[in-house]
């Protein structure tokens, strides 16, 4: 884990989930009674039977895969084991799902939902939704922007994104003046109770630099506070933003470097979002779509 975390820069979600999957083979080895240097392919090829008969689903087999795959190649380059008996196995196949999305109504109605709060964080809260929708980051991206990552005055944001690479991102005047408000207001009064201060933008009700577990919660309580439900989520919002800037004409290159993918045919899902909502919309609108009776 340490060496995810500091030689190759993984974020702490993605951490947690290399975690996650290694120690939930090792409970299966210890099980069967199977040392970690006397897997086989048969032995991998059970363990992922039963994962699929208890009901996970074949994306995550194939990132317990990816996950073990990586575990046994550092377990070699250590001196641990010799070889990697996942290099073996093929990783299932699975129809790709379109990521979700709110599309332009949607967006404005739960602004405007969460802008007729009146608690001490409503403010806090409307100024990251409108940072994740108007920039696009990731939430590991958000919660590590620190005050001085932030130029108002040119609308821009330095984030250190996958790898540890940073990228400037944009953000919209509108989320400017909510981040500005914020930082004079709710932000000020939530950093004097922190123990120990934080240069960081976006605080926890302690004062604290904010988690990626932390900002899953904020958007679950947005929704209970609001009544919307939309099955908010961090990643929901930066698709919503591809997808926005697709529809508006922005080419593909454009998004990619905005989002930080490293390989353009991870943006390219959202050419697809765009198709059925496309088709959506004709089949709504269209007098002549709908089919007979």
């Amino acid at each position: 884990m340490d060496y995810l975390a500091n030689d190759r820069n993984y974020s702490e979600q993605t951490v947690n989930s290399y975690k996650f999957d290694v120690e939930k083979f090792f409970n299966y080895l210890y099980k069967k009674e199977v040392l970690m240097d006397a897997v086989e392919a048969s032995t991998i090829r059970d363990f992922l039977t039963e994962e699929i008969e208890s009901g996970i689903s074949k994306r995550s087999c194939r990132r317990r895969i990816s996950s073990l795959k990586h575990f046994y190649s550092y377990m070699i380059k250590v001196g641990y084991v010799k070889e990697n008996p996942f290099l073996l196995i093929d990783t299932p196949k699975f129809d790709k799902r379109l990521p979700d999305v709110l599309y332009g109504e949607q967006i404005d109605y739960l602004f405007k939902a969460n802008k007729g709060r009146n608690d001490f964080l409503a403010l806090r809260d409307q100024a990251i939704i409108e940072t994740l929708f108007s920039s696009g980051v990731r939430a590991d991206e958000l919660c590590k922007l620190d005050m001085q990552s932030v130029d108002l005055n040119r609308r821009e944001m330095r984030v250190i994104g996958k790898g540890n690479k940073e990228r400037v991102v944009l953000i919209s005047n509108e989320c400017k003046k909510t981040l500005t408000q914020y930082i004079k207001e709710s932000r000020s009064q939530l950093f004097k109770r922190a123990k120990i201060p934080t240069p960081a933008l976006f605080l926890n009700n302690r004062g604290n630099r904010l988690t990626t577990r932390g900002l899953e919660f904020i958007l679950t309580e947005i929704q209970n506070k609001t009544g919307v439900d939309f099955g908010l989520h961090p990643h929901m919002l930066r698709h919503s933003f591809a997808t926005y800037l697709l529809a508006q004409g922005a080419d593909l290159v454009s998004i990619q470097k905005l989002l930080g993918h490293e390989n353009l045919n991870a943006t390219q899902i959202y050419t697809h979002v765009s198709e059925e909502s496309m088709k959506e919309t004709y089949l709504l609108k269209h007098p002549r779509s709908k089919k007979d009776n």
